[in-house]
Order: C-alpha cells, then structure tokens, then sequence
C-alpha cells in the first residue's frame, strides 16, 4: 500500500514509524522542515519530500496520483483541508485523511458531507483524548479503557493491587468470582513482560492485565483487580486549551470540576463557555494555589496543558500533595513510559490514541476499530467477517481451529446485540464482529490474511 503522509511532527512521525514497520507499505512524507525530513530518513524506510504539503508540484513530486491513502496530519487544519482539495482535484487520490483541531470546523457536519470537501475521513486529536479522558475518569482504577463495537464491549487495563478478589489467584476462578458475567482476559503483563492468559496463571500483584468485558460490567471485573477505588466526584484540570476546556464541558453536569488557566484572556473567556465549571486564573504548579483549593480532596488531576514539562511537574505536584489519581498529557512517548511507572498514575499520550482512528482507515479489509497498546508494541483490531465457509478462512469454524500465530487470540465475538467471549468451541459467523488481540503486531499481515482477506 502507498501511503502519503503529510507533516513530520509528533504526530505525522508516529505514523510514519507505524506505517513504515509492515513490509507492504510505501511510504512517503512530506514537510518543509528539511532538518526533521532527514532525522527520519535516517531512523525509518521512508521517501521523503521538501516542501509545501499543499501545493500541487509538491503532492506530484511526493506521489499523490499513485498513493491509495494521503494522511494530512500538519499544525496546520487549513494547509491539511486545502492539501486534500488538491489531492482530489488533481490526482483522485482514493482515500484522504485528515488532522482537523478547530471545533469550528469539526462542530458543522454538513462540510463534510459527499458533495462537501473533499475529506474522506477527518480526525479532531482534542476531540479523541476528551473521549479517552472521560472514559478513565468514569471508570476509577483503569489505565486504559477502549471501545469496540459502538462500545458494546470495552478493553480495559488495570493495575492489579493488593486487596483485589483475584490477585493471588488463577484466571480460571474467576467465572466463579463473576458468574453471571461474560470476562475474558487477554493479555497479562509483568515487569514489562508479557505472560499467557491461561487457566493456571496467578494474578500477581502490580501486573497490568488487559481484559474484555461488557461496559456495564467493567466497573464489577475492576474491583476483583483491585479494592478501594471510588467513583471520581470532584475533577481538577490544569490547562484551559482546547483539550482542557473540552474536558470541563464534558465533565461538569456530572462531576464537581474546577479548571487552572495561566492567561487571564483566555480564562475569563472560558468562564463565559461554561455552565457549573468552576476556572481559576493561576499556575497549576503553584504549591500555594493547589493547597488553597483543597488539591488533597481531589478524586483526579488532570493536567492538559501544551507544555508536556508542566504537566509533568504539576501532577508530581498534586499527586504529593494528596490527589487521590493524577494523569498528565505527554507527547513524547519515551516521556510517557518514564512517568507512569513512578509518581504519575496514567500517561495520555495524544500519538497513540489518535494513530488507532488512523490505523483502522488504512488497514487491509474490513477493519473498523484500531487501538494501539503498550507503546505500540501490541495492538487490538476489530473486524467484520465476511464470505462463507467455502471462500472464508474462519467462517463455520471453532475460535480453536483458527492457525492464529503466536500471542494472538480472539477476544470476543460480536453477533448483532450480542456480545460473546470468545472460547476454544465458540463458532464464527459471517457478518460477526471479531475482536483480536496482537501481543506482537508483527503478526498483524498473517492475522489480516486469516480474517480479512478471503484466499484467492
């Protein structure tokens, strides 16, 4: 598959690397920042091109007419829109994605619409990790929450501690623990290693174990993980940009929220967007402010700001001063894997949740959800099985019959309203929604071939 990638900063990077890692991709990127161009030339398979994403002699040069997905993914939303215009004018480029942050934009449904522009796919980065956010928070105790099958059923991690039902015991009591719930785990990681989720192995304390669960039904598998997580009330964000505002507005019909923004311009205009939300004009790492609002009774801090260094401070900060859990907006994902494992309990990286929409639009076959876990490292598709049992590898056949490669399994099984766990006799149907989980995602082509790609 030929790509065009538009834009080489964190986010534009990010795909790069995931993109250029599968064999049977070309990719090419585009910037006008020769120095950033050649960084990745060095580190990754990749063509690169100079110039303006937007103009059309750039897009020529960079491959438009033969690439089958263009990804514009620069800071720029108008240089993203008008480079996909080009793209269709000139070069009927198939399939165009593109990174849009304005509410403005992304708020008027009807400009991207068929006869509108000529936006295939948009993607709103605030608007992603707002959802994202807002799951972690209505759900205490998870490091991550993912929806698959219009959020039917959720991938959650947690942190096992010690108090939990299960910890210390074997996955296969845990039917007796929850017996009128369907759970399945799917992956267990320990010190950073992977252990197979079998009926013998022990929950241990501290591990991060993946499970799938129906939504209403995540709250009940947490508290065997672990014990003394209570629902979020009151919400302190530091940070009164885009992602934070998006936050308070989503959050404050049903949560105590109280938001810390430097600039007093753009504090007091926030204060006028929001309804109960309460906006402090302060620096979220100044000790005095955090003790005077009582940071200590805080459920959760969030620090959503655009300098990773603050959020970082500002987290260490509340969490010493007593926030019950505190999670910080990190772009660089090195700095996020640092943090997480010391004083901050969750690291949002925006590349890693905006890659997922992107990755579920380039994919082969009829892929419909993408989340990207451990750093990347593994992945969790969600795919529609088509064809019968004479031109479909899976179709009639046992979840235990499928030749998966090593560390992937099937998760669950979507069936219309029904959401089933996936066990070794469960029989897959066309048209059913199958959620796998990659430990490696270097299996995903063998993975692709076996449920998405009907043999020739």
């Amino acid at each position: 598959m030929k790509i065009l990638i538009l834009g080489a900063g964190q986010v534009g990077r990010t795909a790069a690397q995931h993109f250029s890692r599968e064999e049977s991709n070309e990719v090419t990127i585009v910037d006008s920042n020769e120095e950033a161009l050649r960084d990745l030339q060095e580190r990754l398979e990749v063509r690169t091109v100079v110039g303006n994403a937007a103009h059309p002699t750039v897009l020529e040069a960079a491959g438009a007419a033969e690439a089958d997905v263009m990804v514009a993914l620069t800071s720029s939303d108008e240089v993203n829109l008008m480079a996909c215009e080009v793209a269709f004018a000139l070069f009927r480029t198939p399939t165009k994605i593109a990174r849009i942050r304005a509410a403005e934009y992304t708020d008027r449904a009807e400009l991207f619409g068929v006869d509108a522009l000529a936006v295939d796919v948009f993607i709103s980065p605030e608007r992603l990790v707002t959802e994202y956010v807002e799951r972690l928070i209505h759900h205490p105790g998870t490091l991550q929450v993912l929806d698959f099958a219009d959020g039917k059923v959720r991938l959650v991690a947690v942190r096992a501690r010690a108090g939990g039902l299960m910890v210390g015991h074997p996955l296969r009591e845990l039917a007796a623990h929850l017996p009128k719930m369907e759970v399945r785990v799917v992956a267990i990681y320990r010190d950073g290693r992977g252990v197979r989720p079998e009926g013998d192995s022990v929950i241990a304390e501290g591990d991060e174990v993946f499970f799938l669960a129906a939504r209403e039904d995540i709250g009940r598998v947490t508290s065997e993980m672990r014990r003394g997580d209570h629902a979020a009330r009151r919400v302190v964000i530091a940070g009164g940009g885009n992602i934070g505002f998006r936050l308070a507005k989503t959050l404050e019909h049903s949560n105590q929220v109280k938001i810390i923004e430097r600039d007093a311009r753009r504090a007091r205009r926030i204060s006028e967007l929001l309804d109960r939300a309460i906006v402090l004009h302060g620096d979220a790492a100044d000790e005095e402010l955090l003790v005077e609002e009582n940071i200590d009774s805080a459920d959760v801090f969030a620090a959503m700001t655009n300098s990773e260094e603050a959020n970082i401070l500002s987290a260490m900060l509340a969490k010493r001063l007593g926030a019950a859990k505190v999670m910080a907006l990190i772009n660089r994902p090195s700095y996020a894997e640092l943090v997480q494992s010391g004083t901050i309990d969750i690291a949002v990286s925006p590349q890693t949740i905006t890659i997922g929409s992107l990755l579920a639009h380039v994919r082969r076959g009829d892929v419909v959800r993408v989340h990207a876990l451990r750093r990347g490292a593994a992945e969790a598709i969600e795919a529609i099985v088509h064809g019968d049992e004479r031109s479909s590898r899976v179709v009639g056949r046992m979840v235990g019959e499928i030749p998966l490669p090593d560390g992937a399994s099937v998760g669950a099984v979507v069936r219309g309203d029904s959401v089933i766990m996936a066990h070794h006799d469960t029989v897959v149907r066309a048209e059913d929604h199958v959620i796998l989980f990659l430990a490696d995602r270097r299996h995903l082509e063998a993975v692709e071939k076996l449920f998405l790609r009907a043999p020739r």
